[in-house]
């Protein structure tokens, strides 16, 4: 359904080094970075991208959004986690663990990356 998620930050550099430490952790290679100054990242078939605001606003977080990034395993999750919190993440919500809700089980792990936005590892 998705081509591809781009996501706002005004500092590239400090969201590029969390997201290269925390996908690092789901597998993913470190971002390229293009000549525009957008880091891209391709993975698992899907292509995640950070772009200073093309309109030269400040970036913003989307309140009520969150981009969800499969985790092989629960342990995946937690290395998702832990390497973002070391990366200028910041834990937001519930620890992570399972959640079961709907007749579904989720193993979620929540972050807020350096510009503020919910990011979440999520193993079935």
């Amino acid at each position: 359904m998705f081509s591809h998620v781009m996501l706002g930050a005004d500092d590239i550099q400090a969201s590029k080094t969390f997201y290269d430490a925390a996908l690092g952790a789901l597998g993913a290679r470190s971002a390229m970075v293009d000549p525009k100054g957008r880091a891209m990242y391709m993975h698992g078939g899907g292509i995640f991208m950070l772009s200073k605001p093309i309109d030269g606003q400040p970036a913003s977080a989307a309140n009520g959004s969150t981009i969800g990034f499969a985790a092989a395993t629960p342990e995946e999750a937690d290395a998702f986690h832990k390497a973002g919190l070391e990366a200028g993440g910041t834990a937001i919500e519930d620890p992570p663990g399972w959640r079961e809700g709907n007749g579904m089980r989720l193993y979620l792990a929540y972050l807020r990356d350096p510009a503020g936005n919910k990011v979440c590892a999520m193993c079935r």
